[in-house]
Formats: structure tokens, C-alpha cells, sequence
């Protein structure tokens, strides 16, 4: 018996609509919980369509302080991890929560402030002496306050000179916690000096007269690492496309993907993953 008509019809309007429904299998994604200066300077949003037009993996990134990223990771949410607290990402692999890390890329903090440099101190490279001279002068410095990468490295920086800056809190040491988009605006608005890593201040427009007041110091070296989370601790953790993900960035592909990345053709990011 043949099929009327109208059943014949019913059936290729399904199967239209089923075809031009996206197939979970055919488009995977992962999660990277990520440090805000890999997004707000531009690096993700270059080389990301890069492995995913190569893999057909979708990539997505939620951008966030290290601390929280860390942590947000060591719950499960998210399958690799890219941050910049080298201490803080070794403990989360020795705890378990991640499989293992990797250096990936590194590049360096800038101490940046106002044109007019009221504590004296622009043009040196010794990054502890312009924090001296920033508490003993009580000149505003605005701090991220919130766990970062930036704010471990600023909080590192204060120790080393036995500078407790909490006390401070609320007079010349101010925290946003913020991003570091958001404390660059806040801190430029109130005319404090600032801790930026290079890339985001690279690619941050509303520099408002703003400049470098120190760099060089190789107490300023600022190493990003990379990290799959273990799929032993959170089953829903994609272990295989998050692997691939991580493989692409160590490998050839990848590295030359970073090193490639300009903005105002400043290199903001250098791999090294790639050992010679």
C-alpha cells in the first residue's frame, strides 16, 4: 500500500527540521576557566577559531580572576584551566584536581601611574624601591583586591618589603575587586598607580595620559600555565576534547598561534612550552 500524500509530506518536513537541528555530538565544546588578561587583551578571541576551525571543538571561556577561575575549576566547572599563579596551580594538581600542568606562555607586570608621577618614581626598573616610595609617600595605588594572578604578584611584592597594606586599606591603598580592565578605569580615575601585566595594558584604551612607571625587574616575570582538569575528581569533565584543546596550545600550532598575536604590533604574550 502505498503512502498518501499528506503522510509523505509530514515526513520530509521531520526530517528537514531534524537535519537543521545542531547535533550535540557533531558540535562539542569545552569550558576553559581562564585569567582575565588572556581575554581582555584580545589572545583568545585570535587564536581560539583557530583550533576550533582545525578540530571542530568549540571553545568556551569564562574569564575571571585566577583565584576564582582555580576554584571554579576545583568544582567541576570547566574542563581545562588557564591561569597565572604558578604556586596556586601546582597545589591544584597536587590535590588532585587537576592532571597535571604545563607552562604555556609568559610574558611580564608593569607598574603604570599618572604622567605627572607624584611619587618620583617613573623610569626605574627596581620594582620593590617604587613600592617603598609609594607607602612611605601614602600615594593612592589602586589594587585588584580579588585573588588574581595580578593581585597574588602584588600581594608578593608588599610581603617582600614588610609593607602590611591592609592597614592601609581605604587610604592610599585602595581594592576594586575588580578585573583588570575595571581597576585600570578606576585606578586612572583616582590617579593611583596601578599593577597591570603588559598585555592588558597594552591593549587597554582609556589610558587617560597614563604611562609606564617602572618594568624590567625580573621580580615582574609573570608565567601562564595550563592545565586539564582531572576527570577523576568531576566525571562530567571532557577529558578527551579538553586534552586536545591543551595538546593544540603546547604544540607547534599553538605556540605559533600565541607568538603570533599583535596588538599595535606589540607581541603581547611568548610561548614556552616548547623546550629546544
Amino acid at each position: 500500500m502505498r503512502p498518501s500524500l499528506l503522510s509523505t509530506s509530514l515526513f520530509l518536513v521531520l526530517t528537514t527540521v531534524l537535519m537543521t537541528i545542531p547535533s550535540k555530538a557533531a558540535n562539542p565544546f569545552i569550558v576553559v576557566q581562564s585569567t582575565t588578561s588572556t581575554q581582555n587583551s584580545g589572545l583568545l578571541d585570535a587564536i581560539l577559531p583557530i583550533f576550533t576551525q582545525q578540530s571542530g571543538i568549540d571553545v568556551r571561556v569564562v574569564a575571571l580572576g585566577t583565584g576564582q577561575a582555580i576554584k571554579n575549576a576545583a568544582n567541576g566547572d570547566g574542563d581545562v584551566l588557564l591561569v597565572h599563579a604558578k604556586a596556586a596551580e601546582e597545589a591544584f594538581v597536587e590535590s588532585g584536581f587537576g592532571v597535571e600542568r604545563f607552562d604555556l606562555m609568559y610574558n611580564d607586570f608593569v607598574l603604570v601611574g599618572p604622567a605627572t608621577d607624584p611619587a618620583g618614581i617613573a623610569g626605574g626598573n627596581d620594582i620593590l624601591e617604587g613600592f617603598s616610595t609609594i607607602a612611605k609617600t601614602g600615594e593612592l595605588f589602586a589594587s585588584r583586591g580579588d585573588d588574581s594572578g595580578t593581585h597574588k604578584a602584588e600581594q608578593r611584592l608588599w610581603e617582600t618589603i614588610n609593607v602590611d597594606v591592609l592597614s592601609y586599606s581605604g587610604q592610599w591603598y585602595r581594592e576594586t575587586g575588580s578585573g583588570m580592565g575595571a581597576t585600570l578605569n578606576v585606578g586612572i580615575g583616582m590617579g593611583a598607580y596601578i599593577l597591570t601585566d603588559r598585555a592588558t595594558w597594552i591593549a587597554f584604551g582609556n589610558k587617560g595620559g597614563y604611562q609606564i612607571a617602572i618594568e624590567g625587574d625580573s621580580r615582574l616575570f609573570n608565567q601562564y600555565g595550563v592545565i586539564l582538569v582531572n576527570p577523576d575528581k568531576h566525571a562530567n569533565v571532557k577529558a578527551v576534547e579538553g586534552q586536545q584543546f591543551v595538546s593544540w596550545l603546547l604544540g607547534s600550532e599553538g605556540q605559533h598561534a600565541i607568538e603570533s598575536y599583535r596588538v599595535d604590533e606589540q607581541q603581547l604574550f611568548f610561548p614556552n612550552a616548547l623546550k629546544p
